[in-house]
C-alpha cells in the first residue's frame, strides 16, 4: 500500500478551516451582558451614586404646538421621609411595603375585572381611585387656598380627583398639617350642581371609573349645601373621602399659582394616609391636575422618583415632579406610545412587547402584554405600586433566565411575594445579568430599556438577602410597571399626544 505524505497546512489555511468549522456550527452560545454591582450601592443605606440606564433609540413622536413658559416644579418625597415611622429592622420595613403593594395591585386588578361594578346612590357621584389605604408612595408639598396653606398630597398617576381634608370636618384622620379651612381662604368658591364641572364629574369614568345619580342631592355637613356638587372617592380597602367640590387656588414651589382648580373638599374621610392631607391626581382624565391645566402645561409632566435612599427617612433624599411642556418634554428622551383603556381611562398603559436577560430577548409572545379590546391585559405604569407585576408565564421565564445566567449566586428562601432571593452576605460585589424591557412602537426597531441593577435586585433585610424585584400578576390580572423599576430614571408623560419618554436624565 502506498503511503502519501501530506504537507502540513499553512497557517492561513488552518485559520480558514477553523473559521469554516465555527461558522458551520449549529449553535454558538451568545455572549451575556452583565452588570458588576457593588452591593453597598444598592443596599438600603442612603447612596447618592448616579447609576445609568441604557436606552436604544427610536424615532421621537411628532408633537403639536410649541414650548411655552408655563412650568411648575415640585420636590417629590418618598413616603418614609414624610411619615416619620420607625421600624425595628429593614425586613419589617420591606414587609410593610409589600403588604401595601399587594393591596394596591389587588385593587387595580379588581377595578379592571369584568365583575367590578360602580355603586350608585343618592349621595352624588362616586369616584374609585387607584390609591389604597396608606399605599401612597410619593408626596409633594402644595399650597392650598389664599393665602396658601402648605399640605402634603399623595401623588397618584392612577387617579384623577384632587382633594384635601376640609373644615368643618365631621370625620377626619390624623394628618401632619392643620386641616384646611375654606373659611380662611379668599379664593375658595363652591361648585353648584348645575355647573359644567359637576357634570364632568358625573360623566367622567376617571379615577378608575365613576358613576352618579341624576343631580347632586344631599346636604352638606354644615347645612345649606343642597345645591352644592358632592363627591365621594372610595378606595379598594373601604377607606374614603366625601365632601363638596370647589374651585381653589393651588400654589406650587412656593410661588407659582394656579387659580380655579377643581378640588374635593373632604368633610368625611376614613383611612390612614401617612399624614398626607389628601391626594394630587395625575391620571389621564379631565379632573386630574394634568387634565385641568390643559394648555397651560401642554398636557405633559415629568417625574424622577427618588431611589430607596429616601426610605431611610432622610429628608435630603428627594425626587422631582415638573408640570409643563418646556422642561417636561426633554430633548434626547426615547418615546414609547401610550394606550388608553376605555374601561379605565385614567390609567397610562405602556406598550411593553417583551423582556430580555443578558442582552437577549426572551421567546415570549407579545400577546402576553397586549391590551385587549375588552379592556383586559395590558401594562399600566403606576407610581403607587412598588414591584412590577408580570403575566405568570412571562415572570417565570424572566426569573428562570436570570437565575440561569447567574448560577454562581447562592439562593436564599423566598420573602413574601418574592420567590427568587439570594444570600449575598459574603460578597462585596456581584456580577448579575442585565434585565431589559422591549417596547412596541409604530416606528421601526422599537425601544429597549435596560434597567440599572438596583432597579431589579433589592435588599430585603439587613443581613445581605437580596431579591429579584418582580412578581407574577394575579391570574387574569393587569400587568403593572412599578416604581422600583422606575426609580432614578426621568420619566415623561406626554398625555396630550399619548407618549411616554424614558431619560435622558437620572436622579
Amino acid at each position: 500500500m502506498k503511503h502519501i505524505k501530506m504537507a502540513p497546512p499553512k497557517p492561513t489555511t488552518l485559520l480558514f478551516l477553523l473559521l469554516h468549522l465555527f461558522s458551520a456550527a449549529p449553535f454558538t452560545a451568545p455572549a451575556i451582558d452583565y452588570h458588576r454591582v457593588n452591593l453597598r450601592d444598592i443596599a438600603f443605606e442612603p447612596s447618592h451614586h448616579h447609576h445609568h440606564h441604557h436606552i436604544h433609540n427610536i424615532s421621537k413622536p411628532s408633537r403639536n404646538g410649541t414650548a411655552n413658559k408655563h412650568e411648575l416644579s415640585l420636590t417629590l418625597l418618598h413616603r418614609d421621609a414624610v411619615s416619620g415611622r420607625s421600624y425595628a429592622s429593614h425586613r419589617d420595613r420591606v414587609a410593610d411595603l409589600l403588604s401595601r403593594d399587594s393591596a394596591r395591585a389587588a385593587s387595580i386588578t379588581l377595578r379592571l375585572s369584568p365583575e367590578y361594578y360602580y355603586h350608585v346612590d343618592d349621595f352624588g357621584s362616586e369616584v374609585v381611585s387607584g390609591l389604597d389605604e396608606g399605599s401612597g408612595e410619593y408626596f409633594v408639598r402644595v399650597g392650598v387656598g389664599s393665602p396658601p396653606k402648605d399640605q402634603y398630597l399623595v401623588v397618584d398617576s392612577g387617579s384623577d380627583v384632587i382633594w384635601v381634608q376640609c373644615q368643618p370636618c365631621a370625620q377626619c384622620y390624623a394628618q401632619s398639617d392643620p386641616v384646611f379651612d375654606p373659611a380662611e381662604s379668599s379664593s375658595f368658591a363652591g361648585i353648584t350642581c348645575d355647573s359644567p364641572i359637576c357634570g364632568i364629574l358625573r360623566s367622567d369614568k376617571g379615577g378608575g371609573g365613576a358613576s352618579a345619580s341624576e343631580g347632586c342631592g344631599g346636604g352638606g355637613e354644615g347645612g345649606g349645601e343642597e345645591e352644592r356638587c358632592r363627591y365621594e372617592v372610595t378606595y379598594g380597602d373601604g377607606s374614603y373621602t366625601r365632601g363638596v367640590l370647589a374651585l381653589e387656588t393651588l400654589t406650587f414651589g412656593g410661588s407659582a399659582e394656579v387659580r380655579d382648580v377643581a378640588i374635593g373638599c373632604g368633610q368625611r374621610n376614613r383611612g390612614l394616609f401617612v399624614g398626607a392631607a389628601g391626594l394630587l391626581g395625575l391620571g389621564w382624565g379631565p379632573m386630574s391636575l394634568v387634565g385641568q391645566l390643559g394648555g397651560a402645561a401642554g398636557g405633559a409632566f415629568s417625574y424622577c422618583l427618588v431611589t430607596r435612599s429616601g426610605a431611610s427617612g432622610s429628608s435630603g433624599s428627594t425626587g422631582s415632579l415638573v408640570l409643563g411642556r418646556t422642561a417636561a418634554v426633554p430633548v434626547g428622551a426615547v418615546w414609547v406610545p401610550l394606550a388608553r383603556n376605555p374601561r379605565a381611562p385614567s390609567f397610562y398603559y405602556v406598550g411593553v412587547a417583551g423582556l430580555g436577560v443578558g442582552g437577549a430577548r426572551l421567546p415570549l409572545l407579545a400577546e402576553l402584554f397586549r391590551l385587549g379590546e375588552d379592556g383586559g391585559g395590558g401594562v399600566v405604569m403606576d407610581t403607587g405600586t412598588a414591584v412590577t407585576r408580570l403575566p405568570g408565564a412571562a415572570y417565570a421565564a424572566l426569573r428562570d433566565a436570570f437565575a440561569a445566567a447567574a448560577p454562581e449566586l447562592p439562593r436564599a428562601p423566598g420573602v413574601s411575594i418574592f420567590d427568587a432571593c439570594y444570600d449575598l452576605s459574603g460578597y462585596e460585589s456581584v456580577r448579575v445579568p442585565t434585565v431589559s424591557f422591549y417596547f412596541a412602537d409604530a416606528g421601526a426597531g422599537g425601544a429597549v430599556l435596560t434597567l440599572p441593577a438596583r432597579n431589579f435586585l433589592i435588599p430585603v433585610d439587613g443581613g445581605g438577602t437580596f431579591c429579584f424585584a418582580f412578581a407574577a400578576a394575579a391570574d387574569g390580572g393587569v400587568s403593572i410597571l412599578g416604581n422600583v423599576q422606575q426609580e432614578g430614571i426621568q420619566i415623561t408623560v406626554d398625555a396630550a399626544n399619548g407618549f411616554v419618554g424614558f431619560g435622558p436624565n437620572t436622579c
